[in-house]
């Protein structure tokens, strides 16, 4: 029992070492699209958790959120971590539908205000601002007749 245990916990340490030797790397990148997609996953944790405290978000757009913050934590994944490069790609899909769903959800300005990183990042992924249409305002105070 006790060797299992040690085991475990030597896992445990090589994984968190692991993580902080990429984190440490990613931060040594050279500022480009390399660096803003070591730094997507962390942002959009750091988003996920903003959002989901927001009273602006609606509830189906916090569930979605909160499956892809559960999903990017778990430990089963399609494509298995390490991996190099596509081990992650799983979480980044899933994460990227479930921000583009909140997107249309919640308003732009509370997805912006929410995201850590750089902003065109988000701007891109959300796509460009939908036009409203014609007779309508934004402003939930005075609606249109």
């Amino acid at each position: 029992m006790r060797d299992w245990l040690v085991g475990l916990a030597i896992g445990i340490g090589l994984l968190a070492a692991s993580w902080a030797l990429l984190i440490l790397l990613a931060r040594r990148l050279p500022p480009g699209i390399l660096r803003d997609l070591a730094a997507f996953v962390p942002d959009c944790v750091t988003t996920v958790r903003r959002l989901r405290r927001d009273p602006r978000v609606p509830r189906r757009a916090k569930i979605a959120i909160l499956f892809a913050g559960i999903w990017v934590a778990s430990p089963i994944d399609l494509i298995p971590e390490f991996l190099p490069v596509i081990g992650p790609l799983d979480d980044i899909v899933v994460v990227a539908l479930a921000l583009r769903y909140a997107g249309r959800q919640v308003p732009r300005e509370v997805l912006l205000a929410a995201w850590p990183g750089e902003p065109r990042l988000i701007e891109r992924l959300l796509g460009p601002p939908r036009p409203t249409p014609p007779g309508t305002t934004d402003d939930p105070e005075h609606p249109s007749i």
